[in-house]
């Protein structure tokens, strides 16, 4: 397994035939070999990142109380998730302590007020967000990011397309009307040694098409494993974003792609003092989108080896098994 690789998106974006399908090559290697790159390019404004940490900082050191005013239903991925709540390696069936975090999510939002959105299979994915009355202008900036994020995530959606081998709009009609969860999540500084096994995040995949990741620092950072079992850190590479896939997508390529067990580690206790926030944009194509083999990934000698679902279906396993309602 090669390192993490950087890859920069711009030719695709701005450039010709050649160039959309230079760029896509490249994603191709990196997503056959290690289901994470780092992509520079992107053309997301250094001034929404920045609004975006200053506002989850604020958020965060609200009191416990105030933040727990909105915490997260059993029914929908809103609001807030104190620490303890979550063990990403029951995701895996892995039994470990509570990850050391605690985050606050959003779904999508200006959605139509119609059957599909709000209807019997609908509604948890498209429930309103909660917003606190602090930090303010909470809901402008997320909702500022929220928004470029899912311009980047449909423009990556576009590149695999291409480096599939297939149509580039092939993904359009199945996130027209996705479900991704956005979450901004706080590890805090480790004042005590966490318990054996205990993590900032536990070992675990991703479950949909993709994730988009903005960290503060690499201190405590981001792991990911290599085919022998190794651990080694994701680049923290200054105005750059790090893509991972999800299960889905190794499903819907009929594994050409790996979706790669990662983690977040704790910091070194000489540096335990320094907390961490990283922003997740953890794409889900529509919920009632059909996933299958994608046509270029089966053959005579490579039967499709996983039966159809639906985007929704699976993200709703996948998450109860990791809440600790």
């Amino acid at each position: 397994m090669s390192a993490v690789p950087i890859i920069d998106i711009a030719p695709y974006v701005h450039g010709d035939a050649a160039d959309k399908a230079s760029v896509a090559a490249a994603v191709d290697d990196a997503c056959r070999d290690i289901g994470f790159l780092v992509i520079a390019g992107h053309g997301v404004p250094d001034d929404i990142v920045a609004a975006m940490y200053e506002s989850a900082a604020e958020y965060f050191a609200l009191p416990y109380w105030e933040k727990m005013r909105l915490k997260m239903p059993p029914d929908r991925y809103r609001g807030y998730t104190p620490y303890g709540a979550e063990t990403l390696a029951l995701s895996l069936d892995e039994a470990t302590p509570p990850d050391i975090k605690e985050s606050f999510s959003i779904g999508p939002f200006g959605h139509a007020a119609d059957v599909y959105h709000f209807g019997d299979q609908g509604y948890r994915y498209f429930a309103p967000n909660m917003w606190p009355q602090l930090p303010d202008h909470m809901q402008a900036t997320w909702q500022a990011y929220y928004g470029e994020m899912n311009r980047l995530a449909g423009a990556l959606m576009r590149i695999f397309a291409l480096a599939l081998g297939m149509p580039e709009p092939w993904f359009d009609d199945k996130i027209d009307r996705h479900i991704t969860n956005f979450s901004a999540i706080h590890y805090p500084a480790q004042s005590e040694p966490p318990s054996d096994a205990q993590l900032r995040a536990g070992a675990h995949t991703d479950y949909g098409s993709l994730t988009i990741v903005q960290t503060n620092t690499d201190v405590g950072g981001l792991e990911v494993q290599d085919k022998n079992g190794t651990w080694s850190l994701v680049p923290i590479v200054p105005g750059t974003f790090v893509v991972n896939l999800g299960d889905l997508m190794a499903e819907w390529t009929n594994d050409r792609w790996v979706s790669t067990m990662h983690r977040v580690a704790n910091p070194p206790r000489d540096r335990a003092g320094q907390a961490k926030t990283s922003l997740l944009f953890f794409h889900q194509p529509n919920y009632d989108a059909v996933v299958e083999c994608v046509p270029t990934c089966s053959g005579p000698d490579n039967p499709p080896r996983y039966t159809k679902t639906t985007s929704g279906e699976h993200v709703t396993a996948k998450i109860n098994k990791h809440r600790e309602l």
